[in-house]
């Protein structure tokens, strides 16, 4: 199974970013999948996912909103990030797993996952 992110890089405050992961091996469809974020200096953290029913699951903590969502015909998940922040500024993660029942915020729960993508935000 492989996850490949992309779509990181430089933006500035107040636009919008969109991340894409692809898989590889591993469908989407039917199968749940999470963004995981690691800004500097600070632990990997649960940004947003699908669950394997499809539902869409979001931080109650992100600022400025996200949009999670996913192509089952190219087999590719996306992260609409809005309105990005300075704080928003670090390296992001896709991660799925084929066994997970539903959705799970716990990052070890989490088998398969990609090597990240750099967002940086500038003020």
């Amino acid at each position: 199974v492989q996850l490949v992110e992309s779509g990181g890089g430089l933006v500035q405050t107040g636009e919008s970013l969109t991340l894409s992961c692809a898989a590889s091996e591993l469908v989407f469809d039917g199968n749940a999948m999470i963004w995981v974020r690691q800004a500097p200096g600070k632990e990997r953290e649960a940004v947003a996912g699908i669950g394997s029913d499809g539902s869409p699951h979001v931080a109650t903590f992100i600022k400025g909103g996200v949009t999670v969502s996913s192509d089952n015909a190219k087999n590719k998940a996306f992260l609409q990030i809005h309105n990005v922040k300075p704080e928003d500024t670090a390296v992001s993660y896709c991660a799925g797993d084929t066994v997970m029942n539903g959705f799970s915020g716990y990052l070890r729960a989490w088998t398969y996952w990609g090597q990240g993508t750099q967002v940086t935000v500038s003020s």
